[in-house]
């Protein structure tokens, strides 16, 4: 079998030549022989109106009435008259094919009678004798007179001059056609090795990158095709190596940001123990005295119950974080315009303990391929930290609607500036603003679950903060339906 690029090249182009040379020689042959053949059919047909005008001029002048008669009783004279008018060799038969007289009996003898037989049948016929370079013609027809057939004149004609050019041109093209396909042989067996040397160098130089080896050029100074690879490679090379480089750069980075993941979930843990270490203390008490002193149980109690419901928001945010890369529900087709009319109708009985209002304007039809429920869990974050974090007394506006082939939410509340080298990080799980108003209990997990759930849904989310305003983006893609 035949692995490499060169010997496919190679056995390619000659079987693709020896093809295409057979073909066109035969064609040449081809279209010289049927151009023979044109020019033999028309010299006879010229010999055949020749020879019938002089046949019937002698017949007008001597008023024979026996046409056959006359006709065996003239054929010496019209024989030889006729040999010397065409210069060809000439016999004359009677109607049955008989012999009357011929010019050189040798000539018609040895060769094939088909054209007299068919002449004897009433036909105009002839054969053709010849070689590489020579050619005879015999042709017989039936002379006719006034409608009766008085004779047949047969004729053998030389035709050697003709196919001597003939087998000179078939020379001259087949010399010429071979010197050209070996040119163009030649030539594509340069071309090929023009290829398939830059290729194997090319192979090699990838082999020794597979096993390691960086430092690996390919020195090529050509402008074409190869050429733009050679360098493409040695770009790859350089820009490999400098990845390399990155990543060796960036081991104290992760180490870093190790220590940030540890030192979060180390402050998780605090989070966690101080309310249960509180929620632990007032019940030992409470156990221990009852209810004896009622304003103690009840401020315990109020204690325990706030105290667990934080703990238990700082789970369910703990939890919805972890379960992010995990959650492979199936998407389907909702109303996110209608999941955010919902979820602020049911937050405003929460802004309104906060003395602040909701404003919902949302389009209809804002249909995204998603998850209902996580979509429900993005807008409550993101009204919640709207809520929380936004100016006393005002007003938060959720806005929902399509353009573009995207259903955009914006969620604008006025609140305290944000620096711009803070807002490119709010949306990281372990980052803590150190934010002001920030509520206890909260460990920054809002806005990194918000963009884990705008993430899944193939979607975007931004912040800005802008002239007192905080304004945050989402855009999904809009569903469309597909027709059949």
């Amino acid at each position: 079998m035949i692995r490499t690029i060169r010997a496919k090249f190679i056995v390619g182009f000659f079987l693709i030549f020896c093809l295409s040379f057979l073909v066109l020689n035969q064609t040449v042959k081809e279209i010289i022989r049927t151009s023979n053949q044109k020019i033999v059919t028309s010299d006879l047909v010229g010999l055949k109106n020749n020879s019938n005008i002089y046949v019937r001029q002698a017949f007008l002048i001597n008023h024979f009435t026996n046409n056959k008669l006359y006709f065996g009783q003239m054929a010496e004279e019209m024989v030889n008259d006729l040999n010397h008018a065409t210069s060809s060799h000439v016999s004359a038969y009677t109607v049955d094919g008989k012999l009357l007289f011929s010019s050189d009996q040798r000539e018609f003898s040895g060769q094939s009678d088909e054209d007299l037989r068919q002449a004897i049948k009433g036909k105009t016929a002839y054969t053709i004798t010849y070689g590489r370079n020579s050619g005879t013609v015999l042709y017989s027809y039936p002379v006719i007179i006034d409608g009766v057939k008085v004779g047949i004149l047969r004729f053998t004609k030389d035709f050697t001059l003709l196919y001597e050019q003939s087998g000179r041109i078939m020379d001259i093209i087949f010399y010429i056609a071979l010197a050209i396909f070996g040119a163009a042989f030649l030539f594509s067996y340069m071309l090929s090795r023009h290829i398939t040397i830059p290729l194997v160098k090319l192979t090699r130089a990838s082999t020794e990158v597979k096993n390691g080896n960086l430092d690996v050029r390919i020195p090529f100074r050509r402008r074409d095709e190869i050429g733009e690879l050679a360098l493409n490679f040695n770009d790859m090379i350089d820009r490999i190596g400098s990845q390399i480089s990155t990543i060796e750069g960036d081991r104290d980075r992760l180490q870093e940001l190790n220590d940030q993941e540890k030192r979060f979930f180390d402050n998780v843990t605090h989070e966690l123990k101080t309310p249960l270490t509180s929620i632990l203390g007032y019940a030992e008490i409470i156990r221990e005295k009852g209810d004896d002193d009622r304003e103690f149980f009840d401020k315990g109690m109020n204690h325990i119950v706030e105290e667990s419901r934080r703990l238990h928001n700082m789970v369910l945010r703990l939890l919805e974080v972890s379960r992010r890369a995990s959650d492979d529900r199936e998407f389907e087709k909702v109303d996110a315009g209608q999941i955010l009319h919902d979820v602020s109708d049911s937050m405003s009985f929460r802004a309104k303990r906060y003395k602040k209002r909701i404003i919902c304007q949302t389009d209809e039809h804002l249909y995204v391929n998603g998850q209902s429920d996580r979509l429900r869990q993005l807008f409550i974050n993101l009204l919640d930290n709207a809520i929380k974090y936004s100016s006393p007394q005002s007003e938060i506006s959720a806005k929902a609607e399509l353009d573009s082939g995207l259903v955009r939410f914006i969620f604008d509340n006025p609140g305290e500036p944000i620096p711009p080298d803070q807002l490119e990080h709010l949306f990281q799980p372990f980052y803590s603003a150190g934010h002001k108003l920030m509520e206890e209990g909260s460990v920054g997990l809002g806005l990194s679950i918000a963009k884990s759930i705008v993430d899944d849904h193939g979607g975007t989310i931004r912040l800005v903060s802008r002239d007192g305003q905080i304004m945050v983006y989402v855009e999904l893609p809009y569903f469309r339906e597909e027709r059949s």
